[in-house]
């Protein structure tokens, strides 16, 4: 059996990404993927972008991965001041090494996993930006997927757990490590869950299988990892996790 576990949508948030690394260990896979978006909107860039790299796993570049690189590509996404400062706050906090980091993420990555070939990316495989959900209309989803050829397609970007059939392949979004989402929002302010979720892709003898997984987190801690910094977000973060 070949077993691969996706997390994606960090954000900053190292007590959830600390969780689900200790429960994939105690599940055992035979590798890590991370989709991107691992370093902003929360309290502790610095010790997520320490584990991942200690971890050595494959990272694939996200919206606010870029954002931390490119100051200026965020006005092209969001209009919100919240946003835009927590953005800053955490580029302020990462050295040259840490940013270098983030560079080497790749745009879009394709595994094999015996016969199965599983296309990674963060938004959609043509741009990191782009949404794919449920309710995604199957002829907008053959423009955004034109080209692929992977049975199984994996990205993140909502903070939303899906998985879906498209024309006979598997669409897998693991939703969000640090902040998943109640509902959909389109960029909206959303309600967070206080949970971390995860996905896993299995292939047994050409048997596929794919597992939507949430870890439970302790809003207590959540509130403190939070209160310990003056991130421009800690406020709103508190009220969701009260």
């Amino acid at each position: 059996m070949t077993r691969i576990a996706l997390i994606s949508d960090i954000h900053a948030n190292e007590m959830a990404l600390r969780a689900v690394l200790g429960e994939i260990r105690r599940t055992g896979v035979d590798q890590v993927i991370c989709l991107g978006d691992v370093a902003t909107l929360g309290p502790r860039p610095n010790g997520v972008i320490e584990i991942l790299g200690e971890l050595g796993c494959p990272c694939i570049m996200g919206n606010h991965d870029e954002f931390l690189l490119d100051a200026e590509l965020v006005h092209t996404y969001s209009a919100s001041p919240r946003v835009v400062d927590s953005i800053d706050w955490s580029r302020s906090r990462l050295s040259g090494v840490e940013l270098d980091f983030l560079r080497g993420f790749e745009r879009c990555r394709e595994i094999a996993m015996g016969k199965l070939t599983v296309q990674l990316f963060h938004g959609s495989p043509r741009s990191h930006m782009e949404d794919i959900l449920s309710s995604t209309p199957p002829e907008a989803l053959d423009e955004m997927l034109a080209g692929t050829t992977a049975m199984v397609l994996a990205g993140g970007h909502t903070h939303i757990q899906m998985l879906r059939q498209h024309h006979g392949n598997l669409l897998v979004n693991p939703g969000s490590v640090g902040l998943p989402f109640k509902d959909y929002v389109g960029g909206q302010s959303p309600t967070l869950l206080s949970h971390a979720e995860y996905a896993t892709i299995e292939d047994l003898d050409g048997v596929i299988g794919v597992s939507l997984r949430r870890v439970p987190l302790d809003k207590h801690e959540l509130r403190r990892a939070q209160s310990e910094t003056e991130h421009p977000l800690g406020p709103w973060l508190l009220e969701q996790y009260a």
